[in-house]
């Protein structure tokens, strides 16, 4: 069930935050990608399930019909949000899971630093700039186009826009919307990259082997700049593992999570 939280952000004000908040155990934070909190709400059932584990999956605000606060306008605001959040609720030995731009608010997390958090896992994260390695133009290609560089196999996932309701196109455009205001159509930050040098938790970097909106290549880059971070690659996986191969992903996490303090 979601619940919303009033959080105060220096700089913002009080921001209200939607969330859901499920199982118990070491506590996991799990950021989505501009596909939506839809994206990651089967993947916190099963991570709640697998765990012990409390999972806690915030809405970005401007996503599935939530109001973005008008000071609120980058990822580097999201990343004081939530860090924010973390400490309403109390929460200790966090970790961070995110998702393409969901990755790139945890990268920006672990760079601000709160003693919070105890591990990130980046999953086909965007943010950063990599030579020869862009990120897809997510804006101009259709939703047919974007299932192809998304998944493996995109077969399965296809969404058809005639069947959709008036509502859930107009929950679409609104997170298309939210998506820009926050990552640009660049979809990433020119400063970024030199700034994971001074990241300082454990580390999974997770990238889908068919990914290609952010390309593998690009993982290793992320990776690389993160002193001791681990890359792992999923085989057969695109760019939302949680969606295509959930139980790879949840592995990888549940490997990881206990290396971190």
């Amino acid at each position: 069930m979601a619940t919303t939280a009033t959080v105060t952000v220096d700089g913002l004000g009080a921001v209200p935050v939607t969330y859901s908040d499920r199982g118990t155990g070491p506590a996991f934070l799990l950021l989505h990608g501009g596909a939506g909190p839809q994206s990651v709400t089967g993947f916190a059932d099963q991570l709640a399930e697998a765990g012990p584990a409390r999972v806690i999956t915030p809405v970005h605000p401007g996503f599935a019909g939530t109001a973005r606060p008008a000071g609120l306008d980058s990822v580097a605001g999201l990343a004081r949000l939530y860090a924010a959040l973390l400490d309403e609720l109390g929460l200790a030995g966090v970790t961070v899971i995110g998702n393409s731009v969901g990755g790139w608010i945890a990268a920006d997390m672990a760079v601000t630093g709160s003693a919070r958090i105890t591990g990130v896992v980046l999953v086909d994260a965007c943010g950063i700039e990599v030579p020869g390695h862009p990120v897809a133009d997510f804006f101009s290609l259709t939703l047919d186009q974007v299932a192809e560089l998304s998944y493996h196999d995109p077969g399965p996932f296809r969404i058809d826009p005639a069947a959709m309701s008036a509502e859930q196109r107009t929950a679409m455009a609104g997170n298309r919307e939210a998506l820009a205001v926050y990552g640009g159509t660049a979809m990433a930050d020119p400063g970024l990259r030199a700034r994971l040098g001074q990241v300082s938790v454990p580390t999974l970097v997770v990238w889908g082997d068919s990914d290609r909106i952010v390309d593998p290549d690009y993982g290793r880059a992320y990776a690389a700049a993160i002193p001791g971070a681990r890359f792992r690659l999923l085989e057969a996986t695109g760019h939302v593992p949680q969606i295509e191969t959930p139980a790879q992903l949840l592995g990888a996490i549940l490997d990881f999570a206990p290396a971190t303090p």
